[in-house]
């Protein structure tokens, strides 16, 4: 039994030296204004959380992630259990947050009590024709230009110094379950990527993805989903007219199957696009991959890592 369960991944922190070039950036990768001033910067998606990002003048740097929990008796419980103190969460949305550090001292907020935000209009979702089906008739398909539309954040991914000690920490504290472990032997895991357990109520294949590398602990990236594949595409061309950095994609993964877009923030944190993802119940269990599987695509860009060694199929 955990101490409480996550229900999602709620925001992510950063800091840096320049918030008008921040602002500049999240808005060509599709998110909206929340509050803007000369220090402070709370972005939010189309969905319904009151922020998806925010960034504090100072220092380039990750700044830690937040975990929705379903009540205040979580947090209470969150808070006994690591000696912390429950506070109000001064950000849009207000609520009430248990601030911990986990094993690596990456900042993780638990929160509960946000109120949610109005959704934001997006551009209506037509049908695909395809296969022995064409639903869309008498009606052509127009994209809009510009940047995509982001809906929500989807996931983090951490480096961390040791795997288990850190999957422990967490599965504790949030009662994520395994979706895929990965594992370099038979029985010897590096990494995972773990989902929050909603019962049979269905849930992203990753809300939090833990791997052990060689190099010091970090934030690897945030991950974002946008309204659909065209929505994706139509925000690569308007990322890179604006002479944003890109990174990795377009491709769809293996584990998570989800179709992907990587692009690097001014100060080179890694930040995702991705629709089509695949969702789980607690029934469907775990399953295990490897580092070669990991770093798979089922069709499109190479990790960079592993470019020169041939096309995906």
């Amino acid at each position: 039994m955990s101490i409480t369960r996550a229900l999602d991944v709620a925001f992510v922190r950063f800091c840096a030296p320049d918030i008008a070039k921040m602002h500049r950036f999240l808005t060509d990768f599709g998110m909206r204004d929340v509050e803007v001033s000369q220090d402070k910067l709370f972005m939010r998606g189309y969905g319904t959380s009151p922020f998806v990002h925010a960034t504090q003048e100072g220092e380039p740097g990750f700044a830690g992630f937040g975990i929705w929990v379903p009540d205040e008796c979580g947090l209470e419980r969150l808070a006994a259990h690591d000696g912390a103190v429950i506070e109000p969460l001064d950000a849009p949305g207000g609520g009430r947050v248990v601030r911990l550090t986990d094993p690596d001292g990456f900042s993780v907020e638990a929160v509960s009590g946000q109120r949610s935000a109005e959704p934001l209009d997006m551009p209506a979702l037509l049908p695909w024709n395809q296969g022995e089906a064409y639903p869309r008739q008498s009606k052509p398909r127009r994209v809009e230009r510009g940047a995509s539309h982001v809906r929500r954040l989807g996931h983090v991914v951490l480096g961390v110094s040791n795997f288990e000690r850190s999957e422990a920490w967490y599965k504790e504290r949030f009662g994520f379950v395994t979706s895929d472990a990965i594992e370099v032997a038979p029985g010897i895991a590096i990494g995972a990527f773990l989902r929050c357990n909603r019962s049979d109520q269905p849930c992203d294949h990753h809300t939090l993805f833990l791997l052990q590398r060689p190099t010091p602990p970090g934030f690897m990236h945030a991950a974002f989903e946008v309204a659909d594949l065209d929505d994706l595409m139509a925000g690569h061309d308007h990322l890179v007219s604006q002479d944003h950095e890109h990174f990795w994609g377009v491709g769809r993964h293996l584990l998570g199957s989800q179709v992907f877009d990587y692009w690097k923030d001014p100060w080179g944190h890694e930040i995702e696009h991705w629709t089509d993802g695949d969702q789980l119940v607690a029934a469907d269990g775990g399953g295990v991959g490897s580092i070669s599987e990991l770093m798979e695509v089922q069709w499109g860009m190479n990790m960079p890592a592993m470019a020169g060694k041939g096309a995906a199929s």
